[in-house]
């Protein structure tokens, strides 16, 4: 014999996020991390992406119970919101962001730390545009990170990425 269950209660299990009830947020989880991976695999293509962005969620769901506004639609909508927007944010970023890994860059930066005082470098870097310029002298002189670069120039992180590669390419060639 099947009894009636009661509803899960999303707008309460909100509430009591935001006052700090740990069970609450389990009980959430428990609820719909499932489907939430779900959607955002869905969206990501990765399972271990999909379980970060999933994480990303629940922390922020931890964080921002408060903010919820009954007004504006339903809690479950909310959480499912929440998610999705974090999925396809990163999904944009990614594909903005070029990866390069020390094989990429290994056989540039050789060249110009062995030719760093040499005037052709100079000449070389004047022939770059002002802003992949910056990201050089910032990455190799400053000795800065590519996050660090992109907070200091305000840029996405994918740009200065691509900035640096191409520059280090252009440098290369330059010298060479």
């Amino acid at each position: 014999m099947n009894l009636p269950t009661t509803p899960f209660d999303y707008e309460r299990c909100l509430q009591a996020c935001a006052r700090g009830d740990r069970g609450a947020l389990q009980a959430l989880y428990d609820q719909e991390g499932a489907r939430l991976l779900g959607v955002a695999r869905r969206i990501a293509r990765d399972h271990a992406t999909a379980e970060d962005i999933v994480h990303d969620a629940f922390i922020r769901i931890w964080t921002r119970a408060d903010s919820f506004d009954p007004a504006r639609g339903s809690a479950r909508g909310w959480v499912y919101s929440l998610t999705r927007h974090l999925a396809l944010n990163f999904v944009r970023d990614t594909r903005r962001e070029v990866v390069l890994d020390d094989a990429d860059i290994a056989p540039y930066h050789e060249d110009m730390i062995m030719q760093a005082d040499s005037p052709r470098i100079d000449r070389c870097l004047d022939q770059l545009d002002t802003a992949p310029r910056r990201c050089i002298l910032h990455a190799y002189v400053d000795g800065c990170s590519h996050a660090e670069i992109a907070r200091l120039l305000d840029t996405p992180l994918g740009t200065v990425k691509s900035w640096i590669k191409r520059s280090l390419k252009a440098l290369r060639e330059c010298m060479g």
